[in-house]
């Protein structure tokens, strides 16, 4: 199924819940409301929802008349709602001035609302046509509901001027989309009203497109078709897609994610609701922290939370879904989208459609790949920490573009991960030398993944990986160094050499084995069984090199040295694992 298709799709499900808007309208953040009297006259100030933590008005989603987005230096009001500057010529913009606003907000209403009987079109009719900009503070309003939505209710009602039966009505005659006539929608297979412009997506600092076409461009003319015509869709559908796409792209919908750069979205379809709610929370569950109550938070009853803690944790734990649950592994169909803005139009990072339980599946391997000995704090960290450590000072605008995209479609397919991905964290690791278990765990997993090689979760003695024993040596090195100096010398041969030593290993094993007799001969003089069991640790690692080649070679391939930071890894956190043990067997060695 297109993307286009499958996200109309959702819009009927979405619609059945009451979860989206009809046909015609748009749900857009209201601020407060302006309540009148049958003659037009505020009755007291406006009514505001309540305040945010930061002491803001705060909004109510609404469904309101939306044209479907505005642009240029003209741009339309809107019908019985909009922003300050139009319903009251006021705003906080500097060097703005608000009145054109106001004026093209009352020739809208007034032809439409001059002969309605309605109270309630007329009221407003009637408040248009008293109300002065300079009033705006000696009414009441407050200074910071500037440049926020107002929409209007009569005192009599409890519903909103624009969901009466009469503004309904006048809404349906005076909305007409923009369309170019008739046509085959490449969506339904229906004949109707094919869209000239599709509405924008507005989840993003600049309002954008997915389909759009430059006005009047050569380059999107094909067989007599031009702009639209290239790609016809229904006025209706390309509501329902839109619409839909801007519900998921919201913070608070439980249908996104941001990885990286690409606002992910993602979503469910099958016969069964329960399922398709299951499979939904467990996704969003399973890219961001383990103990994540926001995700969790859309599972009403407790019980069914707790229920879905248990299945992921069994998830997590190598159980496969159709084990689980065969409905959900089979009955249950999947979609994920991921998308960043590129100036007017949006680029599709990835699109993907399979079944949940192959979603799983994937991503069990994800997991499984991942995992090193000692495990990261966070237990099963989100993507966008595994993210972080590819970027700059760790910040999650430095990562990589494209890398988030790339990587993330990698792991629900299956695939092979970004070849940028490897050298992005050696890169890093040469920078800080920040050799912690996120970036250990990202090396083990493309071995795994890309080199198709087998490589030890926890520290394996055996391995005679060149890569992987060199850093066990070195940060046996690095232990010896901190047993003679103590652990609070300034900077470690870690923090000197570690870029060096993983790429060139020839330039600087030489000076550090030498460095290391020198801090064995201060060892034996504290202690003895302690120098005794440390150059016992490096025997036993360079036993293990091949005899016949060059211990120390000049260089090391890319994968060698994302095993020497799993050997690193490893044998540094051996050292800290029993310190109790280690400290026992010392002192009986000095007996």
């Amino acid at each position: 199924m297109s993307i286009l298709a499958a996200l109309a799709k959702a819009y009927d499900r979405l619609y059945e819940k009451g979860l989206i808007a009809p046909f015609g309208l748009s749900s857009k953040d209201i601020h407060a409301c302006l309540v009148l009297d049958p003659t037009g006259e505020m009755i007291g100030p406006p009514v505001l929802w309540h305040r945010d933590e930061a002491g803001k008005p705060a909004s109510r989603k609404i469904n309101v008349p939306y044209f479907g987005g505005r642009s240029g230096s003209k741009p339309p009001p809107y019908f019985l709602w909009d922003n300050t500057a139009y319903v009251l010529g006021v705003s906080a913009k500097e060097n703005f001035d608000p009145s054109s606003r106001f004026l093209a907000f009352k020739e809208l209403h007034g032809p439409v609302l001059l002969e309605s009987s309605d109270p309630g079109l007329k009221a407003v009719f009637a408040f248009l046509q008293k109300w002065s900009p300079s009033r705006f503070f000696e009414a009441g309003f407050p200074d910071d509901l500037r440049d926020r939505n107002i929409v209007f209710r009569l005192a009599s009602d409890r519903i909103f001027v624009h969901e009466r039966p009469a503004a309904v009505e006048v809404w349906n005659k005076i909305y007409k989309p923009d369309t170019i006539g008739e046509g085959i929608c490449l969506i339904s297979g229906k004949t109707t009203a094919i869209a000239r412009l599709h509405p924008p997506i507005i989840s993003f600092d600049n309002p954008a497109r997915i389909v759009s076409f430059d006005l009047d461009n050569d380059a999107f003319s094909s067989y007599g078709h031009l702009q639209a015509e290239n790609a016809p869709t229904g006025i209706e559908k390309a509501f329902a897609y839109t619409a839909t796409l801007n519900r998921f792209l919201e913070k608070d919908s439980g249908h996104r994610l941001q990885i990286g750069d690409a606002s992910t979205v993602f979503w469910a379809d099958g016969e069964h609701a329960e399922k398709v709610s299951l499979a939904e929370t467990m996704f969003s569950v399973f890219f961001n922290d383990e103990d994540a109550e926001a995700d969790l938070a859309s599972v009403d009853e407790k019980s069914e939370a707790q229920k879905v803690g248990v299945r992921l944790k069994q998830i997590r734990e190598g159980m496969a879904v159709a084990d689980l649950d065969p409905g959900l592994a089979s009955g249950v169909r999947f979609y994920v989208l991921a998308l960043a803005p590129n100036a007017a139009r949006l680029s599709v990072r990835f699109w993907l459609e399979d079944d949940f339980g192959t979603i799983a599946r994937n991503y069990q391997r994800f997991i499984s790949d991942m995992r090193v000995e000692p495990p990261p704090r966070d237990g099963y960290p989100a993507l966008w920490k595994y993210l972080a450590e590819t970027a700059v000072l760790k910040k999650r605008e430095n990562v990589p573009p494209n890398l988030a995209g790339d990587w993330m479609r990698a792991i629900l397919t299956g695939q092979s991960y970004p070849l940028t991905l490897l050298a992005t964290v050696l890169m890093r690791l040469r920078a800080d030398k920040d050799v912690n278990a996120l970036r250990v765990g990202i090396l083990k997993s493309l071995l795994i993944r890309n080199a198709r090689r087998e490589v030890p979760v926890a520290l394996d003695p055996e391995n005679t990986d060149k890569g992987y024993l060199l850093g066990r040596l070195f940060a046996t090195y690095e232990h010896v160094q901190t047993a003679a100096l103590g652990s609070k010398v300034n900077a470690t041969i870690k923090d000197k050499f570690y870029g060096s030593a993983s790429a060139q290993p020839r330039k600087v094993f030489a000076l550090l084995d030498k460095g290391s007799a020198n801090h064995l001969s201060k060892v034996g003089k504290q202690s003895p069984g302690r120098r005794v069991n440390l150059e016992k640790q490096i025997g036993a690692i360079m036993d293990r090199m091949q005899p016949d080649a060059d211990p120390f070679p000049a260089s090391l391939s890319a994968e060698e040295q994302a095993l020497f930071g799993l050997g690193y890894y490893h044998q540094r956190n051996e050292f800290f694992k029993s310190k109790k043990d280690d400290t026992a067997a010392i002192e009986e060695t000095d007996k």
